[in-house]
């Protein structure tokens, strides 16, 4: 897989910075100007691109009471069918050409994750830069091949897969010789409790899939996605919301701009902090490094007296700029001082006979 990947004016690889993904989900309540308003925050916030949906109930699912097709598994989403959850939740596609105008006028990306074959068409249409295929779609191999036939960029999220469904779907988009491929670590549980993140298997997926890696992350807080930094991650997904307490499918896991702001500079100060693989000194670290220990008289030694653990001693400050160093320490001990030697003298070789 290809370790180099543009989405729009953005470069992805190892050496870039994270490319944080505002998810607005089902977060604009059936409200154009919400969804705007989410946009807006998310740009203030610092977010590089935000993702919509592409779906209607009637292409995720169908209008049917069968137990099938009943939410009854522990979720925030209990008690309803697939197809009135998808009737809430859905961006109305009229919209969508329009929300990623206004995020490009913002200077960030825009895409979306499509569901079936006709969302894949109309998002052409707006000529979205990248695919994202959802967790619950990794399976969905006639739509994984249309998207990668379009060699675009696509970001797999892995949310439900098992490693079998992951090597399958990678397989498709190299049969259809698109190689632009992200694997997003993501536990799909709404939000996810932290001891299911599981973020070490992250270096895993990089290394067995050989592709780039990120999160998409359903915990409450910025601390999960903050620290994924430090295994790799170079995309991070989150959703957002103007405030959980406004409602909606999403609301209750999704961060107000504030959190994501937060986030973001999380983030940021996480990528400073990691640097370079590379040991060696700082400036700063140079500089104190004069201060670490070195070998000093700590008694008036008179011309002729012998060295000893009594007058001689390994204390701050360092050598260098100042003593003889510490390893040298048994070896003076013996030795006669050439000359009288105040209290406070930093040893040196031609200071001792």
């Amino acid at each position: 897989m290809n370790k180099e990947i543009k989405i729009g004016a953005r470069t992805i690889n190892e050496a870039s910075p994270v490319f944080v993904v505002a998810e607005l989900s089902a977060n604009h309540n059936q409200d154009y100007g919400r969804a705007l308003e989410i946009i807006h925050a998310a740009k203030e916030a610092g977010a590089d691109a935000v993702k919509l949906q592409t779906y209607t109930a009637d292409s995720i699912t169908i209008d049917c009471d069968d137990p099938h097709f009943q939410i009854n598994e522990g979720t925030i989403w209990d008690g309803t069918t697939l197809y009135k959850l998808y009737s809430e939740a859905y961006t109305p596609w009229e919209w969508q050409p329009r929300l990623k105008e206004e995020a490009n006028k913002l200077g960030m990306e825009c895409f979306s994750a499509p569901f079936d074959f006709t969302s894949v068409d109309f998002l052409e249409k707006m000529d979205v830069p990248a695919y994202k295929i959802a967790s619950y779609e990794i399976n969905d191999i006639p739509l994984i091949r249309k998207v990668a036939r379009l060699h675009k960029p696509v970001i797999l999220s892995t949310g439900i897969a098992y490693p079998e469904d992951i090597s399958r779907a990678l397989s498709v988009c190299r049969e259809e010789g698109n190689e632009d491929i992200i694997l997003l670590k993501c536990v799909s549980a709404y939000p996810t409790p932290y001891e299911d993140v599981n973020l070490n298997v992250i270096p895993t997926l990089a290394k067995t899939y050989d592709c780039l890696v990120g999160i998409s992350d359903h915990t409450m807080g910025t601390i999960v996605s903050a620290s994924s930094i430090a295994l790799g991650v170079k995309v991070v997904e989150k959703h957002i919301t103007l405030r959980r307490s406004d409602g909606g499918p999403d609301g209750a896991f999704s961060m107000e701009p504030e959190e994501f702001a937060h986030l973001v500079k999380d983030i940021r100060i996480m990528e400073k902090a990691l640097g370079s693989s590379e040991y060696y000194l700082t400036d700063t670290q140079k500089l104190e490094h004069g201060g670490s220990r070195s070998l000093f008289a700590v008694k008036d030694i008179a011309a002729g007296e012998i060295l000893t653990a009594e007058n001689v001693r390994s204390i701050r400050p360092g050598n260098g700029l100042n003593g003889l160093h510490t390893m040298y320490y048994e070896e003076i001990l013996g030795k006669a001082a050439k000359t009288f030697l105040k209290k406070g003298t930093p040893l040196s070789w031609d200071l001792i006979g």
